[in-house]
């Protein structure tokens, strides 16, 4: 199965990563759906909406603090960082993912799109001021606070910059993640549910344009049945064995 999935890799002249949650388990990130995450005797959805941060944001934010604290500790594991060295070779174009935990970009990855915001981001109500707290330098001083941030611009709220439930999926972004799908002929899908939509819609737009799907994910997901090669293993292992073996295919001529 990897040989096959370095055959095409190599074959291929656009190809481009689509992932979700399960990329990032092997780095300890909690999944938000984990019955061991509940958090103050909240379901998590019910405080991942526009509705519940305006009934109370004080509540909202506490519990994003709460799970920044625990993404921040977590670190990229051979799965990101062999999509970000497949990248510097030029066999990977880009990297669309579902998730907000950083690592891919700490990874080393450029060309990233992430569908569902970053939740290192914090984003304003009113205006168009948006700050990524561990570029700023400010992320501890921000985990350290308590209540409501406000806007430096305009003294409005700011917000986590995610995608809550009830919320449409950033417009550039996904506009932006349709174009490249469009025009790859190969897709690696690592580690997500291929349930929520309209992101799961990505390795089907391949498809349809002729590309290949490659599943890698320890069980079948909604993505399965049209994957041309489905790898039944953990993210890190399978990519490990994937980067190692184009490496020594490209280093022996």
């Amino acid at each position: 199965m990897i040989g096959e999935a370095v055959k095409l890799l190599l074959r291929s002249r656009s190809a481009i990563a689509f992932t979700g949650a399960g990329i990032s388990a092997e780095s300890g990130v909690p999944t938000f759906r984990d019955p061991n995450g509940l958090w103050r005797n909240h379901k998590p959805e019910e405080l991942a909406t526009p509705e519940a941060f305006k009934r109370n944001p004080e509540l909202v934010w506490d519990f994003y603090r709460w799970r920044m604290e625990l993404i921040r500790k977590a670190r990229p594991n051979d799965a990101h960082l062999a999509l970000a060295e497949l990248e510097r070779m030029g066999i990977i174009r880009a990297v669309i993912t579902q998730n907000v935990d950083d690592l891919h970009r700490e990874a080393g990855t450029e060309n990233l799109i992430e569908l569902h915001g970053n939740i290192f981001r914090v984003k304003c109500t009113s205006c168009n001021y948006s700050e990524d707290l561990k570029k700023s330098g400010r992320l501890e001083e921000f985990l350290k606070g308590n209540g409501v941030p406000k806007c430096p611009n305009c003294g409005s709220q700011l917000r986590p910059d995610v995608v809550w439930f009830g919320e449409p999926l950033p417009k550039e972004a996904l506009e932006k993640a349709f174009e490249l799908a469009s025009k790859a002929d190969l897709v690696l899908v690592i580690g997500t549910s291929g349930v929520v939509y309209p992101a799961a819609y990505i390795p089907y737009i391949v498809k349809e344009r002729g590309g290949r799907v490659i599943e890698i994910n320890p069980k079948g997901s909604g993505i399965t049945p049209i994957a041309d090669l489905f790898i039944p293993l953990p993210a890190g292992k399978a990519m490990r064995g994937i980067l190692d073996s184009i490496k020594k295919t490209v280093e022996g001529g």
